[in-house]
């Protein structure tokens, strides 16, 4: 169990040992004073532990995105590709990435972004892989570097074993709240490197996420 988790679950056990104990010792006052005390202290461990940790508010959370320049696509589609953003464009600190792809593509879509580090992170959004629909495709791509940095955005396809391993990295990272990057070593053999281009952050977005 992670910290989070356990900060809300000591913050639900004083409140609720604070209300029973209210009404059990509802005669006494100093045994009142005792609860309420429990109960006060409760209620900010929940409020800290869900609030900083955001799992409280993390439906209510809206992203604001913005969209870069877009390239001009020709159809029919031969292949996955990036059409937005383009080649050397300078970027803000959270960016939808578009694509397209061909008629009866099959197989997953992965963005994974590949700062000076030489790391690799997997975007996702809330269904893990690129969103595609009718021969398009999208995901936001959270970018944390230093204004200036250079960015690869990698596109791969992958089958479902990928697929699986890039989401459970994904949820790893996030119950730890530490993202270390991958290595080109940890990158799945059956991921599939379809299309990359290089950006560059136009702002300063170290901590911004």
């Amino acid at each position: 169990m992670n910290l989070e988790l356990l900060i809300l679950l000591l913050g639900a056990i004083l409140v609720l040992l604070s209300i029973l104990g209210g009404i059990k010792f509802s005669s006494n006052r100093s045994g009142v004073y005792v609860f309420v005390t429990l109960g006060v202290i409760g209620i900010s461990l929940i409020s800290y532990g869900g609030f900083t940790y955001g799992l409280l508010n993390q439906m209510g959370q809206m992203e604001h995105v913005v969209t870069a320049s877009k390239l001009k696509v020709e159809y029919p589609v031969q292949r996955v590709q990036v059409i937005s953003p383009v080649e050397n464009e300078r970027v803000r600190c959270r960016v939808l990435t578009m694509g397209v792809y061909p008629e009866g593509h099959e197989k997953d879509i992965w963005v994974l972004l590949r700062p000076s580090d030489d790391f690799y992170y997997p975007q996702s959004d809330h269904t893990n892989t690129s969103f595609k629909r009718n021969g398009e495709w999208q995901v936001i791509t959270r970018f944390g570097g230093s204004k200036d940095e250079h960015f690869d955005i990698i596109v791969y396809e992958t089958d479902a074993a990928a697929s699986r391993f890039f989401t459970s990295t994904i949820e790893e990272w996030k119950s730890n709240l530490f993202y270390p990057g991958l290595t080109d070593d940890e990158i799945p053999e059956s991921a599939n490197e379809v299309d990359r281009i290089t950006v560059s952050l136009q702002e300063d977005c170290r901590g911004v996420f």
